[in-house]
Protein backbone atom coordinates (compact mmCIF):
# COMPACT_ATOMS: atom_id res chain seq x y z
CA UNK A 1 0.00 0.00 0.00
CA UNK A 2 1.06 3.36 -0.59
CA UNK A 3 1.70 6.04 1.89
CA UNK A 4 -1.02 8.58 0.36
CA UNK A 5 -3.72 5.28 0.39
CA UNK A 6 -3.01 5.27 4.05
CA UNK A 7 -3.03 8.60 4.97
CA UNK A 8 -6.30 8.51 3.45
CA UNK A 9 -7.55 5.70 5.24
CA UNK A 10 -6.53 7.18 8.70
CA UNK A 11 -8.20 11.19 7.84
CA UNK A 12 -10.95 9.35 6.57
CA UNK A 13 -11.38 7.45 10.08
CA UNK A 14 -10.65 11.55 11.53
CA UNK A 15 -12.71 13.25 9.37
CA UNK A 16 -15.75 10.75 10.23
CA UNK A 17 -15.32 10.54 14.11
CA UNK A 18 -14.47 6.75 14.24
CA UNK A 19 -12.65 5.91 17.69
CA UNK A 20 -10.58 2.99 16.41
CA UNK A 21 -9.36 2.06 12.87
CA UNK A 22 -8.64 -1.90 12.32
CA UNK A 23 -6.20 -3.38 9.16
CA UNK A 24 -6.12 -6.72 8.92
CA UNK A 25 -5.61 -9.49 6.21
CA UNK A 26 -8.20 -10.87 4.25
CA UNK A 27 -10.68 -7.72 5.80
CA UNK A 28 -12.00 -4.68 4.52
CA UNK A 29 -10.68 -2.01 6.84
CA UNK A 30 -13.03 -1.49 9.56
CA UNK A 31 -14.00 1.44 11.79
CA UNK A 32 -15.35 1.59 15.08
CA UNK A 33 -18.35 4.50 15.33
CA UNK A 34 -19.90 4.51 18.80
CA UNK A 35 -18.89 1.30 19.73
CA UNK A 36 -20.05 -0.64 16.16
CA UNK A 37 -17.64 -1.90 13.94
CA UNK A 38 -18.60 -0.83 10.09
CA UNK A 39 -16.92 -1.86 7.21
CA UNK A 40 -15.55 0.54 4.18
CA UNK A 41 -16.36 -0.09 1.13
CA UNK A 42 -12.50 -0.37 -0.23
CA UNK A 43 -10.92 -3.56 -0.97
CA UNK A 44 -9.61 -6.49 0.97
CA UNK A 45 -6.50 -6.13 2.48
CA UNK A 46 -3.30 -8.72 1.67
CA UNK A 47 -0.77 -9.65 3.81
CA UNK A 48 1.54 -6.91 1.54
CA UNK A 49 -0.93 -3.97 2.38
CA UNK A 50 -0.78 -4.85 6.45
CA UNK A 51 3.25 -5.61 6.22
CA UNK A 52 3.65 -2.03 4.34
CA UNK A 53 1.25 -0.37 7.00
CA UNK A 54 3.39 -1.52 9.67
CA UNK A 55 6.37 -0.63 8.32
CA UNK A 56 5.30 2.99 7.53
CA UNK A 57 3.53 3.47 11.02
CA UNK A 58 7.26 1.76 12.35
CA UNK A 59 9.57 4.21 10.99
CA UNK A 60 9.74 6.79 13.51
CA UNK A 61 10.00 4.07 16.47
CA UNK A 62 13.52 2.85 17.34
CA UNK A 63 11.80 -0.26 18.41
CA UNK A 64 11.22 -0.98 14.75
CA UNK A 65 14.73 -2.14 14.12
CA UNK A 66 13.79 -5.39 15.59
CA UNK A 67 11.99 -7.74 13.02
CA UNK A 68 11.48 -10.34 16.16
CA UNK A 69 8.78 -8.62 17.97
CA UNK A 70 4.83 -9.88 17.98
CA UNK A 71 3.54 -6.93 19.03
CA UNK A 72 4.48 -3.53 19.99
CA UNK A 73 2.67 -0.70 20.79
CA UNK A 74 3.10 2.99 19.43
CA UNK A 75 2.10 6.49 18.45
CA UNK A 76 1.86 7.79 15.21
CA UNK A 77 0.97 11.58 14.31
CA UNK A 78 -0.67 13.03 10.91
CA UNK A 79 0.94 16.42 11.54
CA UNK A 80 -1.80 18.73 12.33
CA UNK A 81 -4.48 16.20 11.55
CA UNK A 82 -4.53 13.79 14.57
CA UNK A 83 -2.81 10.82 16.26
CA UNK A 84 -2.99 7.83 16.71
CA UNK A 85 -2.51 5.15 19.34
CA UNK A 86 -1.30 1.80 17.42
CA UNK A 87 -0.69 -1.71 18.00
CA UNK A 88 0.68 -4.03 15.97
CA UNK A 89 0.70 -7.91 16.44
CA UNK A 90 1.51 -10.67 14.84
CA UNK A 91 -1.81 -13.40 13.48
CA UNK A 92 -1.04 -16.17 11.56
CA UNK A 93 1.98 -14.64 11.09
CA UNK A 94 0.39 -11.47 8.93
CA UNK A 95 0.37 -8.36 10.47
CA UNK A 96 -2.53 -7.17 12.45
CA UNK A 97 -2.94 -3.54 13.33
CA UNK A 98 -5.70 -1.24 15.78
CA UNK A 99 -5.15 2.06 15.62
CA UNK A 100 -7.32 4.12 18.30
CA UNK A 101 -7.99 7.73 16.95
CA UNK A 102 -6.39 10.60 19.43
CA UNK A 103 -7.72 14.27 18.78
CA UNK A 104 -5.15 16.83 18.57
CA UNK A 105 -6.97 18.65 21.19
CA UNK A 106 -7.90 17.86 24.70
CA UNK A 107 -11.96 18.21 24.67
CA UNK A 108 -13.08 20.04 27.63
CA UNK A 109 -15.43 18.59 30.89
CA UNK A 110 -18.77 19.78 28.92
CA UNK A 111 -17.61 18.52 25.53
CA UNK A 112 -17.07 15.48 27.14
CA UNK A 113 -20.63 15.67 28.77
CA UNK A 114 -18.76 15.15 32.21
CA UNK A 115 -20.24 16.38 35.52
CA UNK A 116 -19.08 20.29 37.20
CA UNK A 117 -17.85 17.57 40.07
CA UNK A 118 -15.08 16.00 38.03
CA UNK A 119 -13.34 19.61 37.84
CA UNK A 120 -12.95 19.69 41.87
CA UNK A 121 -10.47 16.64 40.87
CA UNK A 122 -8.30 18.84 39.27
CA UNK A 123 -8.09 21.49 42.01
CA UNK A 124 -6.54 18.86 44.93
CA UNK A 125 -3.16 19.30 45.60
CA UNK A 126 -2.25 15.66 47.14
CA UNK A 127 -3.64 12.07 47.11
CA UNK A 128 -4.39 9.25 44.46
CA UNK A 129 -7.23 9.69 42.07
CA UNK A 130 -8.20 6.41 39.62
CA UNK A 131 -9.75 6.32 36.56
CA UNK A 132 -11.44 2.91 35.38
CA UNK A 133 -13.73 1.10 32.99
CA UNK A 134 -13.29 -1.26 29.80
CA UNK A 135 -11.25 -0.68 27.34
CA UNK A 136 -12.69 2.20 24.93
CA UNK A 137 -14.65 3.98 27.87
CA UNK A 138 -12.30 6.69 27.88
CA UNK A 139 -10.06 6.41 30.36
CA UNK A 140 -6.97 8.29 28.41
CA UNK A 141 -9.33 11.01 27.58
CA UNK A 142 -10.87 12.04 30.70
CA UNK A 143 -7.21 11.88 32.52
CA UNK A 144 -6.10 14.09 29.99
CA UNK A 145 -9.14 16.65 30.40
CA UNK A 146 -7.84 16.32 34.49
CA UNK A 147 -4.77 17.34 33.34
CA UNK A 148 -5.09 20.17 30.86
CA UNK A 149 -7.35 21.17 33.59
CA UNK A 150 -4.70 21.63 35.98
CA UNK A 151 -2.13 22.95 32.94
CA UNK A 152 -4.91 25.94 32.74
CA UNK A 153 -5.21 26.80 36.30
CA UNK A 154 -2.53 26.68 38.20
CA UNK A 155 1.44 26.53 37.82
CA UNK A 156 2.67 23.32 39.02
CA UNK A 157 4.88 20.87 37.18
CA UNK A 158 2.91 17.48 35.87
CA UNK A 159 5.00 14.41 34.70
CA UNK A 160 3.41 12.21 32.44
CA UNK A 161 4.33 8.37 32.09
CA UNK A 162 2.35 6.47 29.07
CA UNK A 163 2.58 3.56 26.73
CA UNK A 164 2.39 5.16 24.23
CA UNK A 165 1.97 8.82 24.61
CA UNK A 166 -1.01 9.39 23.60
CA UNK A 167 -2.46 13.57 23.82
CA UNK A 168 0.20 16.20 23.56
CA UNK A 169 0.57 19.28 25.97
CA UNK A 170 1.50 22.47 25.12
CA UNK A 171 2.75 24.37 28.38
CA UNK A 172 0.19 26.92 29.85
CA UNK A 173 0.15 28.10 33.30
CA UNK A 174 2.21 24.59 34.19
CA UNK A 175 5.36 22.90 32.76
CA UNK A 176 4.58 19.73 31.37
CA UNK A 177 7.19 16.37 30.98
CA UNK A 178 5.92 13.48 28.68
CA UNK A 179 7.88 10.21 29.38
CA UNK A 180 6.99 7.33 26.81
CA UNK A 181 7.81 3.89 27.97
CA UNK A 182 10.10 2.07 25.60
CA UNK A 183 11.35 5.53 23.99
CA UNK A 184 12.13 7.86 27.23
CA UNK A 185 12.43 4.78 30.15
CA UNK A 186 12.51 1.02 30.43
CA UNK A 187 8.98 0.73 32.03
CA UNK A 188 6.58 2.34 34.45
CA UNK A 189 8.08 1.96 38.20
CA UNK A 190 11.73 3.24 36.58
CA UNK A 191 9.95 6.58 34.98
CA UNK A 192 7.79 6.49 38.58
CA UNK A 193 11.03 6.23 40.62
CA UNK A 194 12.34 8.92 38.56
CA UNK A 195 9.82 11.20 38.95
CA UNK A 196 10.37 11.63 42.10
CA UNK A 197 13.38 13.14 41.55
CA UNK A 198 11.99 15.65 39.64
CA UNK A 199 10.08 17.99 41.53
CA UNK A 200 6.29 17.59 40.54
CA UNK A 201 3.58 18.13 41.42
CA UNK A 202 1.55 16.02 39.38
CA UNK A 203 2.00 12.70 38.07
CA UNK A 204 0.08 11.01 35.64
CA UNK A 205 0.93 7.43 35.52
CA UNK A 206 -1.09 5.64 32.15
CA UNK A 207 -1.96 2.76 33.70
CA UNK A 208 -2.07 0.52 36.84
CA UNK A 209 -0.21 -2.66 35.30
CA UNK A 210 1.74 -4.53 38.26
CA UNK A 211 2.54 -4.67 41.77
CA UNK A 212 5.68 -2.01 41.49
CA UNK A 213 3.85 0.19 39.47
CA UNK A 214 1.15 0.48 42.32
CA UNK A 215 3.64 0.39 45.12
CA UNK A 216 5.66 3.01 44.07
CA UNK A 217 2.56 5.27 42.77
CA UNK A 218 1.22 4.70 46.37
CA UNK A 219 4.54 6.17 47.95
CA UNK A 220 4.32 9.07 45.39
CA UNK A 221 0.95 10.06 46.93
CA UNK A 222 2.19 9.31 50.44
CA UNK A 223 4.78 11.55 50.33
CA UNK A 224 2.61 14.83 49.06
CA UNK A 225 2.48 14.56 44.83
CA UNK A 226 -1.15 14.08 43.34
CA UNK A 227 -1.46 10.94 41.20
CA UNK A 228 -3.41 10.49 38.29
CA UNK A 229 -3.77 6.81 36.75
CA UNK A 230 -5.73 4.33 35.45
CA UNK A 231 -6.92 0.94 35.98
CA UNK A 232 -9.13 -1.79 33.78
CA UNK A 233 -11.80 -2.46 36.50
CA UNK A 234 -15.94 -2.01 36.37
CA UNK A 235 -16.73 -0.12 39.36
CA UNK A 236 -15.36 1.45 42.30
CA UNK A 237 -15.40 -1.73 44.89
CA UNK A 238 -13.72 -4.22 42.29
CA UNK A 239 -10.93 -1.03 42.10
CA UNK A 240 -10.26 -1.68 45.50
CA UNK A 241 -10.12 -5.11 45.29
CA UNK A 242 -7.89 -5.25 41.99
CA UNK A 243 -5.45 -2.99 43.64
CA UNK A 244 -4.96 -5.02 47.07
CA UNK A 245 -4.81 -8.05 44.26
CA UNK A 246 -1.20 -7.37 43.07
CA UNK A 247 0.37 -7.48 46.93
CA UNK A 248 0.90 -10.81 48.40
CA UNK A 249 -1.89 -12.15 50.91
CA UNK A 250 0.31 -10.71 53.65
CA UNK A 251 0.32 -7.16 52.87
CA UNK A 252 -2.76 -6.59 51.90
CA UNK A 253 -3.94 -5.36 54.90
CA UNK A 254 -1.66 -3.24 55.49
CA UNK A 255 -2.06 -1.78 51.60
CA UNK A 256 -6.05 -1.32 51.83
CA UNK A 257 -4.35 0.86 55.26
CA UNK A 258 -2.12 2.78 52.61
CA UNK A 259 -5.18 3.12 50.13
CA UNK A 260 -7.93 4.37 52.31
CA UNK A 261 -5.24 6.98 53.69
CA UNK A 262 -4.01 8.36 49.94
CA UNK A 263 -7.26 7.33 48.06
CA UNK A 264 -8.85 10.86 47.26
CA UNK A 265 -11.38 9.78 44.45
CA UNK A 266 -12.31 6.92 41.85
CA UNK A 267 -14.20 7.69 38.74
CA UNK A 268 -15.37 4.57 36.86
CA UNK A 269 -17.00 5.05 32.96
CA UNK A 270 -19.35 3.38 30.83
CA UNK A 271 -20.00 5.00 27.23
CA UNK A 272 -23.72 3.97 26.63
CA UNK A 273 -25.34 5.29 23.25
CA UNK A 274 -27.81 7.39 23.16
CA UNK A 275 -31.68 6.84 21.83
CA UNK A 276 -30.62 7.55 18.01
CA UNK A 277 -27.30 5.79 18.22
CA UNK A 278 -26.21 9.07 16.83
CA UNK A 279 -23.03 9.03 19.95
CA UNK A 280 -22.13 8.00 23.18
CA UNK A 281 -22.70 9.42 26.81
CA UNK A 282 -20.79 8.70 29.88
CA UNK A 283 -22.38 6.74 32.73
CA UNK A 284 -20.36 7.46 35.73
CA UNK A 285 -19.69 6.07 39.07
CA UNK A 286 -17.70 9.28 41.03
CA UNK A 287 -16.13 8.09 44.72
CA UNK A 288 -15.11 10.52 46.93
CA UNK A 289 -13.29 9.08 50.08
CA UNK A 290 -15.07 10.26 53.55
CA UNK A 291 -14.48 9.11 56.82
CA UNK A 292 -16.82 6.20 56.10
CA UNK A 293 -15.73 5.44 52.90
CA UNK A 294 -12.06 4.94 54.23
CA UNK A 295 -12.96 2.46 56.84
CA UNK A 296 -14.75 0.32 53.91
CA UNK A 297 -11.92 0.43 52.41
CA UNK A 298 -9.47 -0.99 54.87
CA UNK A 299 -12.20 -3.67 55.75
CA UNK A 300 -12.39 -6.10 53.14
CA UNK A 301 -15.74 -7.13 54.93
CA UNK A 302 -16.93 -3.80 54.19
CA UNK A 303 -15.66 -3.11 50.65
CA UNK A 304 -19.02 -3.60 49.34
CA UNK A 305 -21.01 -1.03 51.64
CA UNK A 306 -19.13 1.69 49.45
CA UNK A 307 -22.02 1.97 46.96
CA UNK A 308 -24.43 2.96 49.91
CA UNK A 309 -22.62 5.61 51.21
CA UNK A 310 -21.50 6.80 47.17
CA UNK A 311 -25.83 6.99 46.71
CA UNK A 312 -25.92 9.06 49.97
CA UNK A 313 -22.87 11.44 49.98
CA UNK A 314 -22.53 14.79 48.49
CA UNK A 315 -20.43 15.04 45.06
CA UNK A 316 -20.80 11.43 44.59
CA UNK A 317 -23.53 8.63 42.64
CA UNK A 318 -23.34 5.12 41.68
CA UNK A 319 -23.90 3.83 38.17
CA UNK A 320 -27.48 3.28 38.61
CA UNK A 321 -28.30 6.57 40.33
CA UNK A 322 -26.74 8.09 37.02
CA UNK A 323 -28.26 6.18 34.59
CA UNK A 324 -31.91 7.15 36.44
CA UNK A 325 -30.72 11.11 35.96
CA UNK A 326 -29.60 9.78 32.22
CA UNK A 327 -33.36 7.97 31.55
CA UNK A 328 -35.07 10.75 32.69
CA UNK A 329 -32.96 13.33 30.84
CA UNK A 330 -33.84 11.10 27.44
CA UNK A 331 -30.30 10.77 27.06
CA UNK A 332 -30.13 7.25 26.69
CA UNK A 333 -33.15 4.41 26.41
CA UNK A 334 -34.34 2.49 29.22
CA UNK A 335 -33.61 -0.48 27.16
CA UNK A 336 -29.60 0.64 27.17
CA UNK A 337 -30.42 1.89 31.05
CA UNK A 338 -31.55 -1.86 31.80
CA UNK A 339 -28.29 -3.65 30.11
CA UNK A 340 -26.07 -1.19 32.00
CA UNK A 341 -27.14 -1.43 35.79
CA UNK A 342 -25.35 -3.12 38.24
CA UNK A 343 -28.77 -3.98 39.67
CA UNK A 344 -31.26 -4.74 36.96
CA UNK A 345 -33.83 -5.87 39.41
CA UNK A 346 -33.52 -2.56 41.46
CA UNK A 347 -33.06 -0.87 38.56
CA UNK A 348 -37.03 -1.58 37.02
CA UNK A 349 -38.05 -1.48 40.70
CA UNK A 350 -36.83 2.46 40.69
CA UNK A 351 -38.48 3.12 36.79
CA UNK A 352 -41.76 1.70 37.83
CA UNK A 353 -42.06 4.32 41.09
CA UNK A 354 -41.30 7.07 38.50
CA UNK A 355 -44.08 5.50 36.55
CA UNK A 356 -41.73 4.40 33.54
CA UNK A 357 -42.49 1.16 31.88
CA UNK A 358 -39.35 -0.65 32.43
CA UNK A 359 -40.22 -3.15 29.14
CA UNK A 360 -40.29 0.00 27.14
CA UNK A 361 -38.06 0.20 23.63
CA UNK A 362 -37.91 2.91 21.40
CA UNK A 363 -39.03 1.72 17.69
CA UNK A 364 -37.15 4.35 16.19
CA UNK A 365 -33.84 3.32 18.21
CA UNK A 366 -34.03 -0.28 17.19
CA UNK A 367 -34.69 0.29 13.84
CA UNK A 368 -31.33 1.93 13.82
CA UNK A 369 -28.02 0.39 12.94
CA UNK A 370 -24.78 0.55 12.14
CA UNK A 371 -24.20 2.76 8.59
CA UNK A 372 -21.91 2.57 6.27
CA UNK A 373 -19.39 4.39 4.80
CA UNK A 374 -17.95 4.06 1.20
CA UNK A 375 -14.50 4.81 -0.24
CA UNK A 376 -14.46 7.35 -3.22
CA UNK A 377 -12.31 8.19 -6.49
CA UNK A 378 -9.22 9.40 -3.82
CA UNK A 379 -8.48 5.44 -3.10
Amino acid sequence: MEREKLYRLLRLGIEKGASDIHLQVGYLPLYRFHGDLVELRYKVLTAKDTEAIAGMLMEADPRSLDDDFNELDLAFELPGEGRFRVNISRQRRFHNIVLRVIPLQVRSFEELNLPGSMRDLATLRRGYVLVTGATGMGKSTTLATLVEEINKTRKAKIVTIEDPIEFVFTHDKSIITQREIGTDTASFPNALHSALRQDPDVIMVGEMRDHETVDTSLKAAETGHLVFSSIHTSDVSSTINRLVSFFPTEEQLNVRARLAENMQAIVSLRLLPTKKQSARVPAMEIMRTTRSIRECIKDPAKTHEIADYMSRGESMQTFDQHLLDLVRASKISIETALTAASNAADFKTKLALEGADPEAVDDEERALGPFEIESDERF
